[in-house]
């Protein structure tokens, strides 16, 4: 692992304004840069990059983050590929520390770093084994795509990795990251064993799980992580990260079932594509696909089973269709799958057959009156009833319009007919509510917002006040927001640096609050230059808020205290002085 210090350090050395600008052009606003949002499709700006904070916000689609962020969601960069990337920039050697393989028993293990660890020692391997060398490039495959997907190879052999982590046996994280079996009579296995590995990484570039496929025949062909908690399948797409800056290019994502058809079509120059991981596409799987580009191009075997599959992906995608956004249905000739067309026919052949890819409406109706006689009157009835439930999934005003539109001229009814007998009605318009004035953010997240604006305000207030105000503050804010705020004043005393603050957070459970507090603070304090004065009495306003509900706590103690007549003269004294304190700040308890 790479020591905190050093990321720190680094931090402070370059200029997240130079690394973004380095890939995307910035216009200056205010006292901020912005531009469009290179990680989602918008017309007008909504991507602020603040240099006196250093850090980005996009208040689109919320990506947020350091230099270190930028490059990893940018050029699709692992954690330690980025620091390094940034180290080189400012001159700088990375240290290399290698995590202990000895650990004692009982130590919390960090699963990020298990899995890490693994795809380290699958990658060893692929390089000592010929073997599955062979069979990569007898799949076309070179070195440097291998290495660019991060590919390894799990040896044959039922304990393979304990050459690799010493603490095999005990290891808990071993077998809640899915890398171990825990058998009968508590013998312990590898999952994986003889077969190319796939890293499948999480949208940040941390690998949370593997694919493994058989080296030669043998079932399962793939195999996957179990669901662990970081690894749900139903929520990630395989290759995603390398694919971004494709993505980008073509404005289209291709998505294909292999892991192999991935890494072959980015071998022939097909950079664009992101594979499901064993299982039917689901709707959290499109909405991921339709923030990255407005079309997605589902291409499956042009088999049965492949076309079964295109209906799933089309049931699961209605829901998340919008207006402007595109999916299509790309079905290859029998016998071919992505990876045997583009190795035979190349990436133009490949490219062409894109542009011709079926419109999800087109399949949709295609496949409804394929079932039924659509010449008869029952067929055509029958057609109608099997689009309703079709149809009222779709969400996208225009597009359901055109579908309903379309549903009543194949059915052989008029659009009236078709809501009033058959209720296959539009989707109600929602009325817009009043708009409410903004309410002030509680004392708490307030604190929180501007911490992360300017962490050395840590340095103003007393942490052991605000812990005593901890005790006392569960009943009225959530814990997840009590102890983030904890650690941003423990931080910011520590080092009042928003990089550092920032990168602290990675991977943690408070990772998302970083992103809402980060963009509310901007709003607030650096919409229109900034102000270090007003933002420092903005903020030790709000604490003296916090030591007033503290006064009125210990007050309240000291009232208990009397009824029952245990008051001590100390008691007493102090009972005054709190009393007094709280009148002239005009706050009356009560």
């Amino acid at each position: 692992m790479i020591p905190q210090s050093f990321i720190d350090d680094l931090l402070s050395r370059v200029d997240v304004v130079d690394i973004v600008e380095s890939h995307i052009a910035l216009k200056r606003s205010g006292s901020n840069l912005s531009a469009r949002c290179p990680f989602h499709n918008e017309k007008t700006p909504s991507f602020t990059v603040s240099q006196s904070k250093q850090f980005y916000h996009c208040f689109g689609c919320g990506a947020h983050g350091t230099a270190i962020s930028f490059l990893m969601e940018y050029l699709g960069m692992g954690f330690i590929d980025a620091v390094k990337e940034l180290a080189v920039r400012a001159g700088i050697t990375v240290p290399e520390i290698e995590a202990p393989k000895d650990k004692p028993p009982g130590a919390e293990e960090n699963l990020v770093g298990v899995i890490s660890q693994a795809a380290h020692f699958y990658k060893q391997c692929l390089k000592e084994s010929e073997r599955a060398i062979d069979y990569l490039k007898g799949r076309g495959l070179s070195g440097e795509i291998a290495a660019r997907y991060g590919l390894g190879y799990a040896r044959d052999d039922w304990q393979g990795l304990e050459a690799e982590f010493g603490e095999y046996g005990k290891s808990k994280a071993l077998v809640s990251a899915g890398l171990v079996v825990e058998g009968k009579q508590g013998r312990r296995y590898d999952r994986f064993r003889d077969r190319v590995m796939f890293p499948i990484q999480n949208q940040r570039g941390n690998i949370i799980g593997f694919g493994g496929r058989v080296i030669d025949a043998g079932e399962p062909k793939y195999m996957n992580s179990p669901e662990t908690p970081l690894f749900e399948k139903g929520r990630e797409l395989y290759g995603l990260v390398q694919a971004r800056a494709g993505i980008r290019r073509s404005g289209t994502i291709v998505v294909v079932e292999g892991y192999m058809d991935v890494v072959a079509l980015a071998q022939c120059g097909v950079d664009y594509a992101v594979a499901t991981l064993g299982t039917a596409t689901t709707p959290w799987q499109v909405q991921k696909l339709l923030k990255q580009c407005d079309r997605a191009v589902f291409c499956f075997d042009g088999d049965a089973a492949g076309r079964r599959a295109a209906w799933r992906a089309l049931e699961n995608s209605l829901s998340q269709l919008a207006d402007g956004k595109q999916i299509g249905f790309l079905f290859l000739p029998e016998g071919d799958d992505p990876d045997s067309y583009v190795r035979r026919d190349g990436k133009e052949a490949f490219e062409r057959l894109l542009t011709q890819a079926q419109p999800l409406s087109e399949f949709l109706f295609q496949e409804i009156a394929a079932r039924v006689d659509m010449r008869s009157a029952e067929g055509k009835a029958k057609f109608l009833q099997d689009a309703k439930p079709l149809l009222a999934a779709v969400k996208a005003p225009m597009l359901s319009l055109v579908l309903r539109k379309r549903v009543a001229e194949l059915g052989g009814v008029s659009q009236s007919e078709l809501y009033d007998r058959y209720d296959i009605q539009p989707p109600v318009r929602r009325q817009v509510a009043a708009r409410k004035v903004a309410e002030r953010p509680s004392v708490l997240r307030h604190l929180g917002e501007m911490l992360l604006v300017s962490p050395a305000l840590a340095r103003q207030i007393d942490i052991g006040r605000f812990k005593e105000f901890c005790d006392i503050a569960a009943a009225d804010y959530a814990a997840a927001e009590i102890e983030f705020v904890l650690q941003l004043l423990e931080i910011g005393v520590d080092n009042p640096n928003v990089q550092a603050v920032v990168e602290r957070f990675r991977g943690s459970p408070h990772e998302p609050l970083v992103g809402r507090f980060q963009a509310a603070g901007l709003l607030a304090w650096e919409g229109n230059g900034f102000d270090e004065e007003a933002l420092e009495a903005d903020f030790l306003a709000a604490w003296q808020s916090i030591e007033q509900r503290l006064s009125k706590a210990r007050i309240d103690e000291l009232l208990d205290k009397s009824r029952q007549g245990e008051l001590s003269d100390e008691d007493k004294a102090l009972y005054r002085q709190l009393v007094s304190r709280s009148i002239d700040n005009h706050a009356l308890p009560g």
